[in-house]
């Protein structure tokens, strides 16, 4: 790869993978709408995934095609449409359990209107043009480059947790998350490096960086916090932040200093994904995915 207004982007080395969409299959009949037994918080915790990614992730997919006209190096290229179409894949699987709930009576249409108004309204690309629509270009990458850094951070947490299995987690719902996460963690180099072949300035990478992770902070768990006070179904209902934090304790959602140190880490001005984690997990559950299996001719 080349440099770009002055930045050094990485060389491709052996971890380079071949970023292709999958077909999937999930079947949702029968699945508990309290997925996570005993744990109504940290599932709706979860709940949120299938709110707000379909319109965030079509959003960004749209954004990463935007790019590719400033992208020349083909195998960023390459890397880039595969990305994109793993990411129309996930939102259309988190948006057939979010069909799910709705038609389970779950009250979504407040939280739908506000992710709405996000995509459209903020991150939209209000008819600019010019060298200013190359920067609002940038700073959305950058935003979402932020962003795939934490979903692939989650995602291997997500590999990872056994407290999933130990519960009885419901198994089509836990293998959404994990081949959602396995993806993730496959896909963790490609929006930083567009970002950084269009753009790279470490400036905008840090700021966009704190609007990413507030962003999502507030989204998130203002989100979260609604599901849980208006399911009808918990009878002994406390404060969602002493549930969120008895979650976190048990396992069952990341906790706030392993947010924080992902940010920590992504701010270091020679930080690249592929120093994180472990892809070999990916590789590994991709390949015995039931849904992903399911999904093949």
């Amino acid at each position: 790869m080349k440099r770009q207004q002055g930045q050094a982007i990485r060389e491709y080395n052996d971890e380079a993978l071949a970023i292709n969409a999958r077909r999937v299959r999930f079947d949702w009949e029968g699945v508990p709408l309290e997925y996570i037994p005993g744990q109504p918080y940290a599932t709706h915790f979860w709940n949120v995934m299938h709110l707000v990614l379909p319109e965030g992730e079509r959003a960004m997919a749209d954004v990463f095609a935007q790019a590719l006209r400033y992208i020349d190096d083909e195998r960023l290229k390459e890397e880039v449409v595969g990305f994109v179409g793993q990411e129309a894949t996930h939102a259309s699987s988190h948006e057939s359990f979010r069909d799910y709930l709705r038609a389970h009576n779950v009250e979504i249409a407040p939280v739908m209107r506000r992710i709405e108004f996000a995509v459209n309204r903020i991150f939209g690309d209000h008819g600019i043009t010019g060298a200013a629509k190359r920067s609002w270009l940038s700073e959305r990458l950058g935003i979402y480059a932020a962003a795939e850094h934490f979903t692939a951070v989650v995602g291997e947490w997500l590999l990872d947790n056994q407290a999933f299995d130990r519960v009885g987690v419901d198994p089509t719902m836990l293998d959404l998350l994990r081949w959602h996460g396995a993806e993730e963690l496959e896909h963790r180099n490609v929006a930083f490096d567009a970002y950084q072949y269009v753009d790279g300035g470490y400036a905008r990478r840090a700021r966009t960086a704190v609007i990413a992770c507030l962003g999502l902070a507030v989204l998130w768990f203002s989100t979260a916090a609604y599901l849980y006070r208006n399911d009808v179904t918990i009878r002994r209902r406390r404060p969602w932040l002493v549930e969120y934090v008895r979650a976190a304790r048990a396992g069952f959602v990341p906790g706030v200093s392993f947010l924080f140190a992902q940010m920590y880490y992504y701010l270091r001005p020679g930080f690249h994904p592929s120093s994180m984690g472990d892809i070999s997990k990916a590789v590994r559950y991709l390949a015995v995915s039931p849904a992903a299996r399911a999904g093949q001719p």
